[in-house]
């Protein structure tokens, strides 16, 4: 074998493995970056409890990303893929639903997600779990759905137990201050125990989606707290026309002519329209009627030229103070 030969293979084998060090060094950078978080610990759950996880999926490359297939380890855990494709700089979810209705004990599952574009991979996700026998939510999450704002709603859910006949729900406790829980014990005989758990939104609820846990308290030493998932949709009883104001170029300073139209079932007044970055000026009526046609003078603040993408809130009085939202877009351009 001549010299120069010799030589030449041991460098294009150092190549080759720096080569490919390093495509494995990106790839665990991609991975890091496109899913953030990779494991996720339900805890302790009671039996039929909708126990949920959304696991983010980011694409940080400049084209689309393609989700193949996800595959699950355990049937204990389900994975619906909520965004197959994602665009250049989006996130989409992986949510992982824990099967309590059906599985008992200590359980977990690796959840592999299939990416083919723009590249393949195979990222694995991990969710672990305790599903206690003994304790049994009916339903599992207590779901407002849409409720109105400014009006105080009440839903249950109902607690079994069967074991300790000592056994107890000493307090429940939510992240949400207008989010109320209350517990009631309806029924104990010979080691099983009812309880009701209540839960109140209050008038003071802000509008949109709402999603917590409630922090169940048992005097169990072992596993001494269980989660109730609640959510629901806080509805304005003011809708607003149009819910999207396009503006268009404006410069900073001037002013455009806007019409909106707001309805609710009670006669109100309008207090106020306000947005970041803009001053907006209307005549308000002196008169509570169920329909105001207002024409408001939206007057760009903001110097500095490019879109704009804001909220315009609307706050009313009628019966009780009542908000509707807006979504004001504009282009400011230079003077």
């Amino acid at each position: 074998m001549p010299a120069a030969t010799a030589m030449i293979r041991p460098t294009i084998f150092a190549l080759l493995c720096s080569f490919a060090l390093v495509t494995v060094s990106n790839a665990a950078d991609w991975s890091a970056s496109a899913f953030p978080v990779k494991k996720h610990d339900f805890g302790t759950v009671a039996v039929s409890a909708k126990t949920e996880f959304e696991f983010p999926i980011h694409n940080p490359f400049k084209t689309t990303m393609h989700i193949r297939s996800v595959r699950t380890s355990c049937g204990c855990t389900t994975a619906i893929l909520q965004d197959q494709s994602i665009e250049p700089g989006k996130t989409g979810t992986l949510l992982a639903r824990f099967n309590t209705g059906t599985f008992r004990g200590k359980r977990g599952a690796t959840l592999t997600v299939v990416v083919d574009r723009p590249q393949f991979s195979e990222v694995r996700l991990r969710v672990d779990g305790y599903i206690r026998s003994d304790m049994v939510f009916d339903p599992g999450a207590i779901e407002f759905g849409g409720i109105e704002q400014a009006q105080a709603v009440t839903n249950v859910s109902k607690v079994s137990y069967a074991g300790r006949h000592d056994w107890k729900i000493v307090d429940v406790r939510s992240n949400l201050p207008w989010l109320v829980p209350q517990v009631a014990e309806v029924g104990r005989s010979r080691g099983r125990v009812n309880y009701e758990i209540s839960v109140t939104v209050g008038d003071d609820a802000p509008i949109g989606f709402f999603q917590d846990e409630l922090v169940v308290q048992t005097n169990d030493r072992g596993m001494p707290t269980v989660p109730l998932r609640v959510n629901g949709e806080v509805k304005s009883p003011l809708t607003i026309s149009p819910q999207a104001i396009a503006i268009g170029r404006v410069k900073s300073g001037e002013s455009v002519r806007q019409k909106i139209v707001l309805i609710c079932r009670e006669p109100f007044q309008v207090e106020s329209i306000t947005a970041e970055g803009w001053d907006i000026d209307f005549q308000p009526s002196t008169e509570a009627k169920k329909t105001h046609i207002l024409f408001a003078e939206f007057t760009a603040l903001d110097e500095a030229s490019g879109p704009r993408k804001t909220k315009v809130i609307i706050e009313a009085q009628g019966q009780k103070s009542m908000t509707a939202e807006a979504l004001l877009t504009a282009e400011i351009r230079d003077r």
